[in-house]
């Protein structure tokens, strides 16, 4: 790695260690939408391999988000709670409707 791409990394490294907590939350979203673009146009383009790579670090970003709400701002309210009975864990075991297949990419 050069000197630009080191110096790249160590100002990325330490924006994030220095932000405060909310800011934090909004790089994980502006990320989380870079990365789901970018599996997008990885299906588009039929490269499986990025495609993959791109999505599962969404689902990474989705997972920490949702293991860190909280009801510790006042206005929250069960947020935690109502985002869970909202969108229910996709691993449990219950009995669904089929549904047709679909395309992933039109």
């Amino acid at each position: 790695m050069n000197a630009a791409l080191r110096a790249q990394q160590r100002y990325r490294d330490d924006a994030v260690l220095s932000a405060p907590p909310e800011r934090l939350v909004t790089m994980l979203y502006d990320r989380l939408l870079l990365d789901i673009e970018r599996g997008e146009a990885a299906q588009r383009a039929g490269d499986w391999a990025a495609a993959s790579t791109h999505l599962q670090h969404a689902q990474a970003i989705v997972a920490e988000l949702s293991g860190s709400l909280t009801d510790a701002w006042d206005g929250s309210d069960g947020l935690a709670r109502a985002v869970h009975l909202r969108h229910p864990d996709p691993h449990r075991r219950e009995h669904r409707p089929r549904r047709r297949p679909h395309a992933c990419v039109p």
